[in-house]
């Protein structure tokens, strides 16, 4: 069969193989068949299906006239209460950290962004109960949360900025006052946060969790169909113990999430006005060092620049910056980032055919 010599670009194998073709029809000259993506908003869909074109042209018939139907497989199911929500999200990633001051809710804004850029559809969910600050990053605090009548139950709708969609528990809170929340509390916080906002279609749903190995991360993973996690870190010795145990949370029985990769963030200094130098002021390579150990991938490694801290605080996330700015290699660092996610998600899924 000529589709036999069609390989996925990322994992090198035949999606014959992967079982990412369908349904195949032919009548006459004509062949259709469906083509599925381990995610809707594959990065490389269409040079596989231009592939699969050049394929039966060149193998089959030159004259013929193919039909692709691009389509994707769902998630497993989640809980009653989360199904309607979840039937129309496509990959739900966790961001998390073992411990907190490591940029984890940075990580998870500029993410969120990259991804968007590809042209997929996004939300991102502010998970962190204690500490809520993605509103500000974004520069949407103060917003107010319109309810949507869905048959009988009416969502939330979450706001919308730089092409995501976002639902924050920082939005029903007083900014100036902390949250003494014990774990049930936090835990319920949560499940309306997911279960309760109108997303409608979304390719990736980005989750900020709240730091450490707790009554949250159990509840989610308990909840709802969790694609994968991303734990980040800073290069020293003491946050990368505590990566350690959240890997171990999130392969224990009872959560049993894959760990999809580590980012390594403040990996090194990088001065404005010489962007080629790179200071590793926190130490060099350790995240790097862990991951080859523990077989899991470095999806990225951003560097430590003022931009990113005042991109933060003025509502501009970095991952918005212009890439023709040779001063400024923040951007570029997040797009790799979400590369990476893509493709490591797509083998999740391919690994599971």
């Amino acid at each position: 069969m000529a589709l036999s010599h069609v390989n996925d670009p990322d994992l090198g194998r035949s999606l014959i193989e992967l079982g990412m073709i369908e349904n195949i029809k032919i009548d006459g000259k004509k062949v259709s068949f469906d083509l599925v993506l381990t995610t809707p908003a594959c990065p490389m869909k269409k040079k596989m299906s231009d592939d699969c074109i050049d394929a039966i042209h060149d193998l089959v018939d030159h004259d013929a006239v193919v039909e692709i139907n691009l389509t994707s497989k769902p998630q497993p199911d989640p809980k009653e209460e989360f199904k309607e929500v979840f039937a129309h999200i496509g990959n739900t990633i966790v961001v998390a950290s073992g411990k907190g001051g490591v940029g984890k809710s940075t990580v998870a804004v500029n993410l969120a962004i990259s991804l968007a850029k590809t042209g997929a559809r996004v939300g991102l969910v502010d998970a962190d109960i204690y500490g809520p600050s993605i509103p500000i990053m974004l520069g949407v605090e103060g917003e107010e949360i319109y309810g949507h009548r869905v048959g009988d139950k009416t969502y939330m709708l979450p706001i919308e900025k730089y092409g995501i969609k976002l639902m924050s528990v920082g939005f029903f809170v007083d900014p100036n006052k902390a949250l003494a929340w014990r774990g049930p509390m936090a835990s319920g916080a949560l499940k309306q946060l997911l279960g309760e906002t109108w997303w409608d279609e979304i390719d990736y749903l980005v989750v900020d969790m709240p730091p450490g190995t707790g009554d949250i991360q159990l509840t989610l993973s308990q909840s709802i169909p969790v694609s994968g996690a991303i734990i980040v870190s800073t290069p020293q010795q003491v946050a990368l113990a505590d990566v350690v145990r959240g890997v171990e949370l999130f392969r224990n029985e009872a959560v049993n999430i894959p760990v999809l990769g580590f980012v390594e963030n403040m990996a090194y200094f990088t001065p404005a006005e010489l962007p080629a130098m790179k200071y590793y002021i926190f130490g060099k390579g350790g995240c790097r060092k862990l991951a080859e150990e523990m077989n899991i991938p470095l999806l990225g490694e951003i560097p430590l620049v003022q931009s990113i801290a005042e991109s933060g605080d003025n509502g501009k996330p970095a991952a918005l910056f212009d890439p023709a700015d040779l001063h400024d290699p923040v951007r570029a660092a997040f797009d790799e980032l979400a590369k990476n996610t893509i493709t490591e998600l797509c083998k999740l899924r391919a690994a599971s055919c």
